[in-house]
């Protein structure tokens, strides 16, 4: 009798995780293997099945059509078989597993997550802080914050806030902003890793895009906020970042004029697991504390 998997496990969740990622190095870290034994994984799955799966290009290793087709059958079944082992040794209903940026951990969640433990006290949030993009079908990660549009493969998002965003500064540097046009006179910080468009700001405040804008650069979205309180300069930021230090006073909305972009906050889960109520409750209360915390931002006048 014929196997119904010709392919080893251990191939085939290579395959997947390689398809996933583009990759070999992240399936060879997730096997606990080296580079080379994920290399053997593929070519002797692809000499089994009598073809080619992927695709060799300078950019990485792309599935082709026929396994790009199966792929969302192959990471739901992954998915499926992590969650029958957690279920096997008992998963931990009272931990909550989080993954999040460093701006959204240390400018939002991290004044918050007491709420969160004080409404909640049977579940424990363990944060992953992070500013790689980890693999949400760990077995160890039950969802993550991602800042972005919201469409990453193998995942399903829903938005949770933060597509408002405007230059904010220290007070003694908005002293020298009268209008936008001053943003030439002052150093404005710039952040390598922001997806915030100054120019679709500019362009909707009227500015004139030959004015150029320059200022101290930071690699770290963290730094460059820390830069802007202590009076470096101006910073493009999401409102639902600043709305704490504008509240207490440390930053400023010199010019009180948001645009929205299409990128935002996002609360992300692999495709396929099973909701748990600890993820249940977590979402909940993001729905109710995000709009709080911005209302409670309006409500002290400075909105």
């Amino acid at each position: 009798m014929s196997s119904p998997f010709p392919i080893p496990l251990n191939a085939l969740r290579a395959i997947e995780i390689v398809a996933r990622r583009g990759a070999l190095a992240p399936a060879a870290e997730e096997l606990g293997v080296t580079i080379g034994a994920v290399s053997q994984h593929l070519r002797r799955a692809e000499e089994r099945l009598g073809m080619e799966l992927f695709e060799r290009t300078s950019a990485g290793l792309r599935p082709l059509p026929a396994l790009k087709a199966v792929l969302p059958q192959l990471t739901g079944g992954f998915a499926a078989l992590q969650e029958g082992v957690a279920g096997l040794k008992g998963r931990d209903e009272h931990v909550l597993n989080l993954t999040v940026g460093s701006v959204f951990a240390s400018r939002w969640l991290i004044w918050r997550i007491s709420k969160f433990s004080a409404l909640h006290r049977d579940i424990e949030v363990r944060l992953t802080v992070t500013s790689t993009m980890v693999d949400l079908n760990r077995a160890d990660i039950d969802c993550g914050i991602r800042f972005g549009h919201g469409q990453w493969p193998g995942v399903s998002s829903e938005l949770v806030g933060g597509t408002a965003y405007q230059p904010v500064c220290a007070p003694p540097v908005a002293k020298r902003l009268k209008r936008p046009a001053d943003l030439a006179r002052v150093p404005v910080i710039q952040d390598e890793t922001t997806m915030l468009s100054w120019d679709a700001w500019r362009s909707d405040v009227g500015l004139d895009p030959a004015i150029t804008l320059s200022g101290p650069t930071y690699s770290d979205a963290s730094l460059a906020f820390d830069a802007a309180i202590s009076e470096q300069g101006v910073l493009m930021a999401a409102d639902m970042m600043s709305a704490d230090a504008v509240s207490d006073g440390r930053l400023v909305r010199p010019f009180a004029h948001p645009v929205e972009g299409p990128q935002g906050y996002w609360l992300v889960v692999a495709r396929g697991r099973p909701e748990t109520r600890k993820l249940r409750i977590f979402r909940d209360w993001l729905k109710m504390e995000v709009p709080a915390s911005v209302l409670g931002y309006l409500h002290q006048g400075r909105g």
